[in-house]
């Protein structure tokens, strides 16, 4: 097989939201707010970004605090830093995860990320998670100049990893993903087990995967 597989990484491969929750809701107590993130009800909060999730925290503060003008920026360095010291405590890979990237690689397919993570980080946690050896190329969100749903780190991630992007496909759980792989042209398929579950079909991807057990298969369909 010579096609090219590109996985989104939080909310795909792992349920990163623990992890991120936690590292909003330091922020917020360091300015004595409390925590003020649920890391089970906000779990989709969580898969929309740091900046995301400060400022649906501080729409949850009491009316009469007021925070200063720079709060978001100053705590969205702080959320980075905290998350970097403590981002695999409760990370875990989607179960059938490494397997489906082990059955990829023996079937000969490149295999790539792009993610709207910095760089930095994304290559941290795939090293903690021991699955770094098993991509080609990682496309983080200040890789480029652009990210998703920007097609350009999407084709980086696939040249990366020595692919064409006319063979290759997008497996992601958002929105954006469903939009990068439209803007770069390719299918996209979006996994029911991340945060939306099965009403992420209302965005009519290509296909929906419903554990991880299926994405070999998948590939060979569309890449073989």
């Amino acid at each position: 097989m010579t096609g090219t597989v590109v996985f989104d990484l939080d909310g795909t491969l792992a349920d990163t939201s623990g992890d991120l929750v936690a590292a909003a809701n330091a922020c917020f107590q360091a300015r004595g707010l409390g925590a003020l993130l649920d890391p089970v009800a906000d779990a989709l909060i969580a898969f929309h970004g740091g900046r995301a999730m400060l400022r649906a925290g501080y729409a949850r503060m009491d009316g009469d605090t007021l925070l200063p003008p720079d709060a978001e920026d100053a705590d969205y360095a702080t959320l980075l830093d905290h998350y970097g010291d403590n981002i695999a405590v409760h990370t875990r890979l989607y179960p059938g995860a490494r397997a489906a990237l082990s059955a990829l690689s023996d079937d000969g397919f490149r295999l790539a990320i792009c993610t709207n993570k910095p760089e930095s980080l994304a290559r941290i946690l795939l090293r903690e998670l021991d699955i770094d050896g098993f991509f080609g190329a990682v496309v983080g969100a200040d890789t480029l100049p652009v990210r998703k749903p920007d097609p350009r780190p999407y084709r980086a991630a696939v040249e990366g990893a020595g692919g064409t992007v006319a063979r290759s496909f997008l497996l992601g759980d958002t929105e954006t993903d469903r939009r990068t792989a439209s803007a770069a042209g390719v299918r996209v398929a979006l996994v029911s087990f991340g945060p939306e579950g099965e009403a992420i079909s209302r965005l009519a991807p290509d296909a929906l995967i419903g554990g991880f057990e299926e994405l070999p298969d998948l590939a060979r369909r569309w890449l073989g």
